[in-house]
């Protein structure tokens, strides 16, 4: 990386980074799993001329109207949305939704869902910060908006993304209904 100059990071990461809630939306300050192992900081205050954001999404879902991003999972599908799509294409027979044990309203877990075109469009907007010297830098990428499981899910995620919008003039567009149609624009 030195003998190209590379000082700007962008790293891709998720929401499962994030411990149980311990607050809700959750924000870029939450608790994440083994926080207390690895943190990203020793590296900008070993290398401070290095730029560093690290993009976390919420259960990216949907496709581009190219078919060119979005889900075609190989195997079995890791979300519900693409679950319903593969029955959908006639790939799988049918769609199992499991659980009633969370502590939610109605014991299945919540989730906030970001359709894949918008999660390109934060990237570019990240992509700005550098511009800036930014330092490190974390960001959640998401709707901000819950939706109503499949094992091994906490009960409730979803993304407090107002730093993204503060930062990077960057939201989500479509809801829940909106990423699951076909657009044709």
């Amino acid at each position: 990386m030195e003998e190209f100059n590379v000082k700007n990071f962008l790293f891709s990461s998720s929401a499962t980074v994030y411990s149980t809630s311990k607050y809700l939306p959750l924000d870029e300050k939450h608790p994440c799993i083994g926080d207390a192992i690895t943190n990203p900081y020793d590296t900008i205050i070993a290398q401070p001329e290095w730029n560093i954001i690290l993009l976390r999404y919420f259960n990216p879902v949907g496709a581009h109207k190219t078919g060119l991003i979005g889900e075609n999972p190989i195997g079995k599908p890791n979300n519900l949305m693409s679950y319903i799509a593969q029955v959908a294409v006639g790939r799988l027979p049918y769609v199992s939704i499991f659980g009633t044990d969370y502590d939610t309203p109605d014991g299945t877990s919540v989730r906030d869902y970001i359709h894949v075109v918008h999660v390109a469009i934060g990237h570019i907007a990240a992509m700005k910060q550098f511009e800036m010297n930014c330092g490190l830098k974390i960001y959640n990428l998401g709707t901000g908006k819950e939706c109503s499981r499949r094992a091994g899910n906490l009960a409730t995620v979803y993304a407090d993304p107002t730093l993204a919008a503060q930062e990077l003039g960057w939201t989500a567009q479509r809801n829940l209904d909106e990423m699951c149609e076909r657009r044709k624009s």
